[in-house]
């Protein structure tokens, strides 16, 4: 197991690869399984890194609510501790607000792609997501929900897949709550300063974090740019995994494609 330390805190991470660095930042609640279809893949021209937040599966949970500066601040202690000097920070829901505030503070970051992300979270409802780890009904259910109708019926296979990782990994009620709390109380204050490139990409369909929200940010951001995936639920980088990867191959420098 590799940790790093924030304020005492100890946090998780896993990397592979060899290369410009990709890190990951995960959303409320979920375990690092959220980034599978990209972890395996990108592992290798690049240096993948993920890490579990605070709350969630090998970190630690210290009592919430928790806050956007402290999840910056536990970014921070991570890249520092894996050795990386610059990175592509890719972020779904929270995890892109996260990556989006330490760009606003750190020199670390590259580029941002957020996903399924909006600076505005009035109506993002995180705890819609939650289902007790020992309730595999809740765990399918709400997973649906972060995916298009199409996808479940097309891949019945991976909703049962994510639903037992969910079950090993995911945030216990209290974590999830505390979490929940960072989207809640986000401002996100004056975006021009924050100058990084910035790739938003939206499931259409996503009914977690509303697509205009996206595209609203992506407006906002001195170099952003908006995306938009027909039809995709809240867990784009699931369902639209190739082409997802595809497009961090090409932001993070490299010819390559799948």
């Amino acid at each position: 197991m590799t940790t790093a330390r924030s304020d005492g805190v100890a946090l998780h991470y896993e990397t592979a690869g060899d290369g410009p660095t990709l890190a990951f930042v995960g959303d409320v609640g979920f375990g690092a399984w959220q980034w599978a279809w990209q972890f395996d893949a990108l592992a290798g021209p690049f240096e993948a890194l993920v890490y579990d937040l605070r709350g969630t599966g090998r970190s630690d949970a210290p009592d919430g609510p928790y806050d956007v500066a402290t999840l910056v601040g536990d970014l921070e202690a991570v890249l520092s501790a894996a050795g990386v000097e610059n990175a592509h920070l890719v972020g779904l829901g929270l995890g892109g607000i996260v990556a989006l505030e330490y760009a606003r503070d750190h020199a670390r970051a590259e580029t941002l792609t957020l996903l399924g992300t909006a600076a505005d979270t009035d109506g993002v409802d995180p705890m819609t997501l939650y289902a007790p780890p020992d309730d595999p009904n809740g765990l399918r259910e709400t997973t649906e929900r972060a995916l298009s109708a199409a996808f479940v019926d097309e891949y019945p296979g991976a909703v049962e897949d994510v639903a037992a990782w969910r079950a090993d990994d995911d945030a216990d009620r209290d974590a999830w709550s505390a979490q929940a709390a960072a989207v809640e109380g986000y401002e996100g204050g004056d975006l021009h300063e924050i100058t990084t490139p910035a790739l938003v990409v939206h499931g259409t369909g996503d009914g977690i974090w509303p697509p205009d929200g996206g595209r609203a940010l992506a407006d906002a951001l001195p170099r952003g740019e908006f995306e938009a995936v027909e039809g995709a639920g809240h867990l784009v980088q699931i369902e639209a995994s190739e082409a997802i990867n595809d497009l961090l191959f090409a932001r993070a420098g490299t010819d390559d494609a799948f």
